[in-house]
């Protein structure tokens, strides 16, 4: 995981397909590229305070870190102009004290696993180099969960959960692609959406 330490901060708001996620990126890397942590509520943070600390504000309830940003889902009760500027002054306040934004290391790539068979080997890049970038773009992650009989099964996660254009995403824009690229992929489906 990426040390922490004292810099000047700044951030910026970018908005997203779902109108009730706004992503808040950073000048610097939070976490390693191509890792991602996703927090559905403050009891699963335990690895992040600073995921801990903006479940503090109660129109919070999702918080999705990776590689520069931290994407906040709200409540749909609440406007984005009532919270957001809260909400990035807590952000940059708790990256000027050089805290960290997730505890956790890894002695291996958890992307990637040797045990991988070939097939699941090229999907696994083919959504690293092509599809996770753009899902990036929006606020939010795609993770491989498995590949079995034809049907590949993928997290996705930050923006993209109750996001209303992620269904079209999944079939107009992975599914086509690693159909394209994979003979062997006849399917897409998502996990957990």
């Amino acid at each position: 995981m990426l040390q922490a330490q004292k810099r000047p901060v700044h951030l910026y708001l970018e908005a997203n397909p779902n109108p009730n996620s706004l992503k808040f990126v950073a000048n610097f890397m939070l976490v390693d590229d191509g890792v991602s942590f996703d927090y559905p509520d403050a009891e699963s943070t335990e690895n992040s305070p600073l995921a801990k600390e903006l479940f503090n504000f109660a129109a919070v309830e999702r918080v999705f870190i990776a590689s520069n940003f931290v994407t906040i889902t709200k409540s749909q009760s609440v406007d984005w102009i009532e919270i957001q500027d809260h909400i990035r002054d807590h952000i940059k306040k708790y990256f000027e004290a050089g805290k960290s934004a997730v505890n956790l290391t890894f002695e291996k790539d958890p992307l990637f696993d040797e045990n991988d068979s070939e097939s699941v080997k090229k999907i696994k890049g083919i959504l690293d180099e092509y599809i996770r970038p753009a899902v990036e773009q929006d606020g939010g992650a795609i993770t491989f969960h498995s590949f079995q009989d034809g049907v590949v099964k993928v997290l996705l996660q930050g923006a993209c959960s109750g996001c209303p254009s992620s269904t079209v995403t999944l079939k107009a824009g992975i599914e086509n692609l690693l159909t394209r690229m994979l003979p062997e992929v006849k399917s897409v489906e998502a996990e957990g959406i």
